[in-house]
């Protein structure tokens, strides 16, 4: 495995649907704000259009998410996505959560993916030009 330390974030708005009876985020829509903001991070890899063409796929293999302090309707969230680890078919990305304009993180997901060819939907080696563009 080897530690990576690029990064990319992603804005977005706290959706009144989105949050509980206790009007904060609900727990589970941290995974779909992880899922946007890995999409984005993938769409601006130069080879991005690779996923988005459907020649290329990741899927998710475990996901933890920490949470330190709350997010609440109309926040704007700034969520940070870092390469921390590439294998031979999987990756770890770690997606930080900050109120826009804070540097406090107010949750952290990290992610392992593992690389799909698309077509087949079979497990792959991360190709030399997908590890480059991750790294």
């Amino acid at each position: 495995m080897t530690a990576i330390s690029q990064s990319f974030t992603h804005s977005l708005r706290v959706r009144y649907g989105e949050c509980d009876a206790q009007k904060v985020v609900f727990n589970a829509r941290y995974g779909d704000y992880v899922d946007i903001a890995v999409l984005e991070f993938m769409r601006a890899l130069p080879m991005g259009g690779r996923f988005l063409n459907g020649e290329l796929d990741y899927q998710l293999v475990k996901q933890t998410t920490e949470w330190f302090s709350p997010a609440r309707f109309d926040d704007e969230l700034a969520i940070t996505v870092a390469v921390v680890r590439l294998g031979n078919t999987s990756f770890t990305l770690r997606a930080d959560f900050r109120l826009a304009g804070s540097d406090a993180v107010i949750a952290r997901s990290e992610t392992v993916y593992v690389l799909m060819d698309g077509a087949r939907l079979q497990k792959m080696s991360l190709p030399a030009e997908i590890r480059e563009a991750l790294s």
